[in-house]
């Protein structure tokens, strides 16, 4: 059985080396275990990294509290990264507790 995952559909993150006009991960990992849902596969260097012609998608989900992973894998249409609360630099915005 082939699954399809989800695709990173927005990435505003500014200071992560795999976004450059969109993510260039080849898969991120939606990880954090403080409340919110961060991008695992975020990295704050100058250096960009990826590869160069992609389309970023989520290849694990942790968070098994959100309403969009069943068996550790996310079943949302897309999700968005971005800054998220209390100064998380990238976080899964399509994260909701259920």
């Amino acid at each position: 059985m082939t699954a399809t995952m989800p695709e990173v559909s927005e990435c505003t993150v500014a200071g992560c080396s795999y976004n450059h006009d969109g993510c260039h991960a080849f898969a991120i990992t939606v990880s954090g275990a403080n409340g919110s849902a961060d991008c695992g596969t975020f990295i704050p260097l100058s250096t960009k990294g990826g590869l160069d012609r992609v389309v970023a998608q989520v290849g694990a989900c942790s968070r098994v509290d959100c309403v969009h992973n069943s068996s550790l894998e996310c079943t949302a249409t897309g999700v968005r990264i971005g800054a998220g609360a209390g100064g998380h630099d990238a976080n899964c915005l399509t994260y909701e507790q259920g």
